[in-house]
C-alpha cells in the first residue's frame, strides 16, 4: 500500500493544544467496523459499549520528565537530550540537539535550573555509541534516584504540535499511570477518570494492566512511499501472568477484549500466539500493524485521532478498514472534533 493512501486534510485549528477541563467529557466518535456506521457520543458514554463479560486492557506506563538541558563539559555549550529508552545498567538511547556536538566520548553535565556552570552537576551523560538514525547511546552517572533527579532537571516531552504550556503535568498522565519509563503518554487513556474506571469494574468488567513504554518512534514520520518498507521502532513491554489470564479467560467465555490505545493493542498482539493465547512475557516489540494484518486478540479499540500518514492511522485502518477510517476522519473534521494527544476519542467496535 502507498503512504498517500493514509493522508487526510486537517485544519491546524483542530489540533488540540490543551486538555479539556473534565477528562471524560471529551467527544467520542463510535465507529462500527463492520458497517462503517458512525455515532456521536460523549466519552463517559463508553460505559454503554463495555459489558460485564468483557475486559479492558490498560497501559500503566508513566511519562517521565525526559527532556533535559545540559552543557558540554569543555565549552559550556548548551545540549538538549530526550531520554527515549532504558537499556539497563544506566545506559539510555537519547535524541540529542545539536547532534554534531555530541561525538562518542562527549560528556554532558546537567544541573538544577538557574545553577551556575561552577556548581556540581546532578547528572552526567557520556556518549558511548551513535545509532544509524543519529540517536545516541549514553551512560548516565548520578548520585541518588534517577526519577527524583529528573523531577528536578527535566521537563515533560510534549509532542511538537503542542505549542501551549501545560499548566498541570498530571494532565499528560493517565489516572492509572504507575510504571515510569515513557517519552510520551498513551493518550487514549487520558479520557478516563478514576470514577469512570470504578463504574466499569463495578459492573463486573475485568481490567488487564500491561506496560509498554512509549518511544518517540511512534510519532516519527513514515518516509517510505510503500508502507511495507517502513521499519518500525522498538519499544519495551511487560505482560504479567495476571493480565494474560484475564485476557485468556475473557476470550474463552466469548467476551470482548477492548484495548485502551494503540500501545495496549500492540502489546497484546505482540505477546499472543497464533491461536490468540496470552502468556506472561516481557521484552521489546517492533510490531507494525497495517491493513492486511489479522488481529489475534483485540476485538475493540479506544483511541485518539492520529496524524495523517502515521503508523497509527495504518493500525486503526487495519482494524476497521481504510475506507471506514478515512470516512470517519472526514466526519470528525467536518464536525470539528479535536485531534491528537489532547483531543477527542474514537471507539472502534
Amino acid at each position: 500500500m502507498n503512504l498517500s493512501d493514509f493522508y487526510y486534510d486537517l485544519p491546524e485549528e483542530l489540533i488540540a493544544q490543551t486538555p479539556i477541563e473534565k477528562r471524560d467529557e471529551s467527544r467520542l466518535l463510535v465507529l462500527d467496523k463492520e458497517t462503517g456506521e458512525l455515532t456521536h457520543r460523549v466519552f463517559k458514554d463508553v460505559l454503554e459499549y463495555i459489558s460485564p463479560n468483557d475486559c479492558l486492557v490498560l497501559n500503566e506506563t508513566r511519562v517521565i520528565p525526559a527532556r533535559i538541558y545540559g552543557a558540554r563539559a569543555e565549552k559550556n555549550e548548551k545540549i538538549e537530550m530526550l531520554l527515549l529508552k532504558d537499556f539497563g545498567e544506566n545506559e539510555w538511547e537519547v535524541l540529542v540537539k545539536p547532534g554534531k556536538k555530541c561525538k562518542i566520548g562527549t560528556e554532558v553535565f546537567f544541573r538544577a535550573e538557574n545553577a551556575s556552570f561552577d556548581e556540581k552537576p546532578l547528572l552526567k551523560a557520556t556518549v558511548v555509541d551513535i545509532f544509524e538514525d543519529g540517536n545516541r547511546k549514553v551512560k548516565l552517572e548520578y548520585a541518588g534516584i534517577l526519577n527524583e533527579i529528573l523531577d528536578q532537571i527535566g521537563v515533560m516531552p510534549l509532542p511538537p504540535y503542542i505549542h501551549e504550556k501545560l499548566q498541570d503535568k498530571e494532565r499528560y498522565q493517565t489516572v492509572y499511570s504507575r510504571v515510569n519509563g515513557s517519552a510520551a503518554a498513551p493518550t487514549a487513556g487520558l479520557h478516563f477518570t478514576k470514577e469512570l474506571l470504578e463504574k466499569i469494574e463495578a459492573q463486573g468488567t475485568k481490567i488487564a494492566k500491561v506496560t509498554l513504554h512509549v518511544g518517540l518512534g511512534t510519532f516519527r514520520p513514515v518516509k517510505e512511499d510503500v508502507i511495507e518498507n517502513h521499519k518500525m521502532h522498538s519499544e519495551y513491554y511487560e505482560v504479567s501472568e495476571e493480565a494474560a489470564n484475564i485476557i485468556n479467560e475473557t476470550k474463552a467465555r466469548g467476551g470482548k477484549v477492548i484495548c485502551v490505545g494503540t500501545t495496549s493493542c500492540r502489546t497484546i498482539e505482540s505477546v499472543a500466539d497464533e491461536n490468540g493465547h496470552m502468556k506472561a512475557q516481557k521484552g521489546n516489540t517492533d510490531i507494525f500493524i497495517y491493513p492486511g494484518y489479522h488481529f489475534k486478540v483485540l476485538d475493540c479499540l479506544i483511541t485518539n485521532f492520529h496524524l495523517p500518514e502515521s503508523t497509527l492511522v495504518m493500525l486503526v485502518s487495519a482494524l476497521a478498514g481504510r475506507e471506514n477510517i478515512m470516512n470517519a476522519y472526514r466526519e470528525a473534521v467536518k464536525e470539528k472534533y479535536r485531534f491528537f494527544s489532547f483531543g477527542d476519542a474514537m471507539l472502534i467496535v
